[in-house]
């Protein structure tokens, strides 16, 4: 899908200011540190005649434990639409809710690898015309990565979802639940994200 990304506007603002830094700030973390993250993208992809339109918003808060560990929690909203001018439209969201840990190998520089984990509980709602389905699930997954400081509070990240695994549930009795592990390696499963340091 081809992706839009407004972050892509922000990081290029930051990376035009990072002249105007003090050649002696490059951001990093130290223990006690608090931190926002967010991702929004929406993208719109043509089949023939059919047309999909999605949206996602990622925020996060995060606070370092120690000099290398973080943790927090993180919320998100997703929605797509699907419509081929024929058959009815079919619309999906889900809210999620969960914690999530890092582990950075360089947080006091200005560039850090890391990796992360995260657990999250998932709602959903799918509709097709007056048809209304709702399931509810869970979501786990490892990410490696990367954090790069353009300013001493704002800072760029990308996370490539490896590995992943995802329950879900009908929201209706006697449903079954299903099961997915996934191993993404395609640039599909890249996210990006800004975060910002609170002095």
């Amino acid at each position: 899908m081809r992706k839009l990304l407004l972050m892509a506007a922000v990081a290029v603002f930051g990376l035009s200011n990072v002249n105007a830094q003090d050649e002696n700030t490059t951001g990093g973390f130290a223990e006690g540190d608090v931190f926002a993250t967010g991702s929004i993208s929406f993208g719109s992809e043509t089949f023939a005649d059919e047309k999909l339109n999605q949206f996602t918003f990622n925020p996060s808060v995060g606070y370092f434990v120690s000099e290398n560990i973080a943790v927090g929690v993180s919320l998100g909203y997703m929605s797509s639409k699907s419509e081929d001018g024929v058959s009815d439209d079919i619309k999906v969201s889900a809210l999620t809710a969960g914690a999530f840990g890092q582990y950075y190998f360089t947080p006091g520089e200005q560039f850090s690898f890391l990796v992360q984990l995260t657990a999250a509980y998932t709602s959903g709602k799918t509709e097709v015309g007056d048809a209304e389905a709702k399931n509810n699930g869970f979501i786990a997954g490892f990410a490696p990565g990367i954090s790069y400081f353009v300013s001493d509070c704002l800072a760029l990240q990308a996370n490539i979802g490896v590995l992943s695994y995802q329950t879900t549930k009908p929201d209706f009795d006697g449903a079954e639940s299903t099961d997915n592990f996934n191993i993404g390696l395609n640039l599909t499963d890249i996210n990006f994200g800004i975060t910002y340091k609170f002095n």
